[in-house]
């Protein structure tokens, strides 16, 4: 075993019993339940961002691409946090999209203001939150950023929340 395989199992073995979830690299990941998931890819990312509508009122149309299996593997929800990690908006994505990618869904009635500063991102029910998210403002546009797949961690278990996988 070489160092930083060493590294690696030090690492998980840390955050396993810390309950913490976070991401070490594109292939391996320790999710908030302390369970240490390994992945083929970096799981499901954002990769694109637009938005209509009014200041308080706006219509997000979110693209993602994600590594759906079917109601066993798929991205389950995309969402609006603030900067801080208030989660702002929350859009369920009722079943697989395994034919589908990227696909793009939408969700209305984001209460930001035009110069409010959010992060979109998109979870995964097997894998939790990709790295690869959008970050910006109706008024100066989103642009494609990496987060810590921890970052607002917090906010996992708040509603809303899927009920079920449709397929």
């Amino acid at each position: 075993m070489n160092v930083l395989n060493l590294l690696y199992s030090a690492v998980f073995s840390v955050l396993a019993c810390t309950n913490v979830g976070f991401a070490i690299d594109a292939t391996a990941h320790v999710m908030p339940d302390g369970i240490n998931k390994t992945v083929l890819d970096e799981g499901a990312k954002i990769v694109s961002v637009t938005v209509k509508g009014t200041s308080g009122d706006y219509r997000f149309s979110v693209g993602v691409s994600s590594p759906d299996t079917g109601c066993e593997q798929y991205a389950d929800w995309w969402e609006v946090i603030s900067t801080d990690g208030k989660l702002l908006y929350r859009r369920i994505l009722g079943h697989s999209h395994v034919n589908e990618q990227p696909f793009v869904r939408s969700g209305s009635g984001v209460g930001i203001g035009a110069t409010d500063e959010v992060i979109v991102r998109v979870h995964v029910n097997t894998l939790g939150y990709g790295t690869t998210a959008f970050k910006g403002s109706v008024a100066s546009g989103f642009k494609k950023v990496t987060i810590a797949a921890n970052f607002a961690a917090h906010v996992l278990n708040d509603d809303p929340l899927p009920t079920g996988c449709a397929f």
